[in-house]
């Protein structure tokens, strides 16, 4: 388990994660989500000891990872892709690492079977593509066999098949009982990924819940309802709180009521129902409601590229998920 408990880190002005809490179970992959400039770097980045905290704390099992008497065995992390000496042969780095965290040599062939590059170990890594230095940089956090495990951008210049392997690497390492602590952009690897997510924006916590229900919140989740006669249902829909739509193909779509509502005005209102399904959000759509007010820079008018601060608030229904909060302001 990895606990976060009130963690602030400050550099200079700038206040890069603020009053911070949440906890990551093992059996699960959690997605940790958020904006560029959201703090998530700087999270991992704190509770693998690599930047100390102004306030608040991360521990590891109960232990904060300076305190832990064989982090690679205990902890294992993927933060930056080409973190080793370009010149130095995959076998080499992996071996160079056993070495320093007192592992049989012998794990190092097991790990670059793993991770697909038994075939090329002897070239130096210098030359690995971006793709193969994700799988060198997965293999380094597997060595020790550890039960947490954090990835930051984990598929980043992974081909589709790629993505595939390493999806199934991390929730097969969840179901083996691990924490899986994986940081990404990309929201529909997420949704297939992750069964749990923390999402934080300017540093704070947004949210803290299952996929499913940060989905089943999202307002962009609707009903569609396909009647032969739509007007005996629209004003009763309105009605009862609805907002509806006439779609060109000739049904509804309702949002602000679930299907069974839906279905229960259709009945009542003795309009025939020829189709009633309920349309989910996608991950995306929801990530981007819940962190439309926590962006650093958001799109506008401007030159072509170019950003400009976002100053919308953040739009949520209601609190579906565990744990909701709203992002401060700073």
């Amino acid at each position: 388990m990895i606990e976060v408990r009130h963690l602030t880190k400050r550099f200079g002005a700038k206040v890069a994660v603020d009053d911070l809490s949440f906890e990551v179970r093992s059996g699960t992959v959690t997605g940790f989500l958020g904006p560029n400039g959201a703090g998530k770097t700087t999270t991992l980045r704190t509770i693998v000891g690599l930047a100390r905290p102004d306030q608040g704390e991360a521990r590891i099992n109960g232990v904060g990872y300076r305190g832990l008497p064989a982090p690679m065995r205990q902890v294992g992390a993927l933060l930056e892709a080409k973190a080793y000496h370009p010149g130095r042969r995959a076998r080499d780095h992996l071996r160079a690492l056993a070495v320093a965290g007192r592992i049989p040599i012998s794990r190092v062939d097991e790990v670059l079977g793993i991770v697909g590059l038994a075939d090329v170990a002897g070239r130096r890594a210098g030359g690995f593509s971006l793709g193969m230095a994700q799988r060198l940089g997965i293999a380094a956090a597997l060595l020790g066999d550890p039960p947490v495990l954090l990835f930051d951008e984990p598929v980043n210049g992974l081909d589709p098949e790629g993505i595939v392997w390493a999806r199934n690497l991390m929730q097969s390492l969840a179901a083996q009982g691990r924490t899986v602590f994986v940081s990404s952009h990309l929201m529909s690897e997420m949704a297939l990924t992750a069964s749990h997510v923390v999402v934080i924006g300017r540093g704070r916590l947004i949210a803290d819940s299952s996929v499913e229900d940060i989905v089943k919140g999202s307002s962009r989740t609707s009903v569609r309802l396909r009647t032969p006669q739509p007007e005996l249902v629209l004003a009763r829909l309105e009605a009862a709180g609805a907002t509806v739509a006439r779609n060109d193909d000739g049904a509804i779509t309702v949002t602000g009521l679930a299907a069974p509502a839906v279905g229960d005005v259709a009945f009542g209102a003795g309009a025939p129902v020829h189709e009633l399904v309920t349309v989910q959000a996608s991950l995306e759509e929801a990530f981007m409601e819940l962190t439309q007010g926590a962006v650093e820079f958001g799109a506008g008018a401007g030159p072509p590229g170019g950003m400009v601060p976002a100053t919308a608030q953040a739009s949520w229904p209601g609190p579906t998920a565990s744990t909701v909060s709203r992002p401060g302001e700073h």
